[in-house]
């Protein structure tokens, strides 16, 4: 409970800093429904292929660069009440060199990652915390590539934990790339298909604290293209596909799910 107060605190804090700002700016956000065929999370197996849904919702604090985001993680099977986790964080973001080739954007965030399930202090508990920085260049290269990297601390929230072995860092390298196909549909915005690809170097991070290798551990490809559904709603379908190159993170090989998203922007 005393992190979750720390937690409470910052939230609290951020907001109030924001709020002198209010008038200048407007309170935005958006609410996100996801539905995943199955929940793979930087090469874990979450739910062992069973599907899962998420919903969110992320504000942007009246555009001062400070954000909150809350995301809730269930399996739509039983039997994995324990895994089911609420995601609460906050973050700030900004960009540096605008103007020029490398110019950079930046996100700064802090993660209180509780499962409800499992954060009694009789059995102990296995929440979790998390730094990270995301740097991304969208200037740097001429074809439209956009490489990005992201830089992960996981560690226990408290030493009554049954995740003694989760503590570590991660190691992210991302490419974007927006496939433009122009107006399919009558009436309708351009159709992009915004192509992923993210490698992960795990050095210790393991959700489940049991101990996973020091090595390059998956690799990602994802398609996916959002579709204007008016009224500032956006549905967003992809398809992904995981390489594992480390048995310690997943057992298996190859791993291919559907995402399926429902947006609605405030």
């Amino acid at each position: 409970m005393k992190k979750k107060g720390i937690l409470l605190t910052v939230v609290i804090l951020l907001s109030a800093a924001s709020f002198a700002q209010a008038l200048e700016g407007e309170l935005r956000g958006v609410l996100d429904f996801t539905y995943q065929s199955k929940y793979i999370w930087r090469g874990f197996d979450v739910y062992e292929d069973k599907s899962a849904i998420q919903p969110s919702i992320d504000l942007d604090l009246y555009q001062t660069g400070f954000g909150i985001n809350i995301m809730a993680h269930r399996a739509n099977s039983s039997g994995y009440e324990n895994g089911e986790r609420w995601d609460y964080t906050v973050y700030y973001g900004d960009s540096v060199f605008e103007g020029e080739t490398y110019a950079t954007n930046y996100r700064l965030g802090y993660v209180y990652y509780n499962y409800p399930d499992n954060s009694s202090h009789t059995r102990g508990s296995i929440d979790l915390q998390e730094m990270q920085l995301v740097l991304s260049w969208p200037e740097i290269c001429p074809a439209g590539v956009v490489p990005s990297y992201a830089l992960i601390k996981l560690w226990p929230s408290n030493g009554d934990t049954l995740n003694g072995k989760a503590s570590g860092w991660a190691h992210v390298f991302m490419l974007d790339y927006g496939l433009n196909l122009g107006t399919l549909i009558p009436d309708m915005p351009e159709q992009v298909l915004n192509l992923h690809t993210e490698m992960v170097f795990n050095d210790g991070v393991d959700p489940r604290g049991i101990g996973v290798d020091h090595d390059w551990s998956n690799i990602v490809f994802g398609v996916s293209t959002d579709f204007d559904l008016g009224n500032d709603l956006t549905f967003t379908p992809g398809l992904y596909h995981q390489i594992t190159m480390d048995d310690s993170v997943n057992d298996d090989k190859d791993e291919t799910w559907v995402s399926l998203s429902v947006k609605y922007r405030f």
